[in-house]
């Protein structure tokens, strides 16, 4: 590809000598890695909340850019002449780089769908490709646990990936006969403007609740931050899906009116389009009565909680945007999996006993993983968790709140410490801790809650969900809250043989 018809799909004014001098360059590559740059790439310098891009401008010129795309207000090393150099300034970067990263990695699909909220995304991703892909259709979906597809899962680190690294992947999925794709849509990403590679055709929003203010700095600037799905990233002519059980539904609902988007909803209310009238617990599963736009109709969710119900029928109104009929969703819906970590029955300790991990790691998703398991409780819900370090201490002594509120007995241990004292961030926790103890190393705190379970208990493992390591000063040390558990379970049996 031309550099000419690269930047093409920049809104922004392209100075003529640049054209002149480098239109008809063949583009090699677009990164905003200076370290990947290779000659013909183009680079594009991210302003960062730490480390702006611009400085390794000489680092990618030297190392062959054709172009390097900079924002107008970051200044370059105090050392550089940036005169007579092959450089953009810009408005914003991170615009510039999802475009480019579309353009020059183009992945035709038939339809994109996007999910927001605070929680929830993992899961209404992965059902909604569950339900395409019942009715024979090639999807896939990215998110937090990386990409699920027709050929299985490969884990990944980030909610929303960059631009580039994004493309890349949906190029490989379109090689693989993907048409259909589900996307979740974090704050960061939606900041970010990571998804704007792609043309989003369907959003749904799940709930909000207190999450990433050290980054956003207030709620309401996390909420405008997920509003941006709504009212600039879903294509015009576009669907919007909202549960209205939120308190912010109908924030969310306002924001995609106001593009004039078709607004489907769901929840309790007699107001939603589709409304659920009941839920009742059969087991560990539960049994749905729906009404509104899919008529009077049972829908059979085999999953534990009244938030997996919402978030499999904001999956099901998806897939409803997108084509499908109502009776093929409920029947698909039947026959849902739940994404790893996402409140996730991975074993039993003894007779008519469960134990689950969640990735509940906020105060407010904490209290809702213990309400749904409430129901199936014979006799203690033990709880599990932590506080992650280098985020919102606000959050931690909530977080204790909330398990001290709604589980019988509280394991307070360590979550991702990061670069701080794990031991300062139990001792967070432990403030509003009233029903249990405080176990240094998860580890050590999973082997007791498996070790104290008797019949009709249920042990929640919560806050890291389907990760495979903990971060500790700097490291990223090998821990998996299912191999934990297994090897708890394992020494109860070998003592158990002795």
């Amino acid at each position: 590809m031309k550099l000419s018809e690269l930047l093409g799909v920049l809104d922004e004014p392209i100075e003529d000598f640049l054209l002149a001098n480098l239109g008809e360059a063949v583009v090699a590559g677009v990164t905003s890695d200076s370290r990947s740059v290779e000659a013909g790439f183009v680079f594009v310098g991210i302003p960062g909340l730490q480390v702006d891009g611009t400085q390794f401008v000489p680092q990618a010129l030297e190392n062959g850019a054709v172009l390097v795309v900079v924002s107008d207000q970051s200044d370059f090393p105090p050392d550089f002449d940036a005169r007579g150099k092959p450089i953009l300034r810009i408005q914003d970067p991170h615009l510039a780089l999802a475009r480019l990263a579309g353009a020059y990695f183009p992945a035709p699909l038939e339809q994109v769908a996007a999910v927001t909220g605070t929680n929830g995304k993992t899961s209404i991703a992965s059902f909604l490709r569950q339900i395409w892909a019942s009715q024979g259709i090639a999807a896939a979906n990215i998110g937090t646990i990386g990409i699920e597809g027709p050929k299985g899962t490969r884990y990944g680190g980030l909610t929303t990936p960059d631009p580039v690294g994004l493309m890349q992947s949906v190029q490989g999925l379109v090689a693989e006969g993907v048409t259909h794709l589900a996307l979740e849509a974090s704050s960061h990403g939606l900041e970010q403007k990571r998804l704007d590679c792609l043309s989003v055709d369907i959003g749904a929003f799940t709930n909000l609740t207190r999450d990433h203010l050290d980054y956003h700095g207030t709620f309401e600037a996390y909420r405008a931050a997920k509003s941006q799905l709504f009212s600039r990233l879903v294509r015009d002519g576009g669907t919007a899906i909202i549960n209205l059980d939120d308190p912010s539904g109908a924030h969310f609902l306002k924001v995609a009116k106001a593009r004039r988007l078709t607004c489907l909803t769901v929840g309790r209310s007699s107001d939603a389009d589709l409304i659920v009238r009941s839920i009742d617990v059969e087991g560990f599963d539960q049994r749905v009565h729906l009404g509104g736009i899919w008529g009077e109709i049972d829908c059979f969710v085999p999953l534990v909680g009244s938030f997996q119900v919402s978030n499999a029928l904001v999956a099901g109104l998806m897939a409803y945007a997108g084509g499908l009929k109502p009776q093929d969703i409920i029947d698909a819906i039947c026959g849902l999996t739940g994404a790893r970590g996402r409140m996730e029955l991975v074993g039993q300790s003894g007779a008519d006993t469960a134990i689950y991990v969640d990735y509940s790691h906020t105060p407010d998703s904490l209290e809702v993983a213990l309400k749904a398991l409430r129901p199936f409780v014979k006799g203690r819900l033990i709880c599990v968790f932590g506080a992650g370090g280098d985020r919102d201490t606000g959050k931690r002594p909530l977080m204790g709140q909330a398990s001290n509120n709604f589980a019988d007995y509280s394991i307070v241990t360590d979550d991702n410490p990061r670069s701080e004292d794990p031991a300062l961030i139990r001792a967070a926790v432990m403030e509003t801790v009233t029903n249990g103890v405080e176990v240094a190393g998860r580890q050590k705190a999973i082997s007791l809650g498996v070790d104290m379970m008797t019949s009709g208990d249920i042990l929640l493992v919560a806050g890291k969900g389907h990760e495979t390591g903990q971060t500790i000063k700097g490291e990223i040390l090998p821990f998996s809250d299912h191999e934990a558990i297994a090897k708890a379970l394992a020494e109860i049996e070998k003592g158990a043989a002795l």
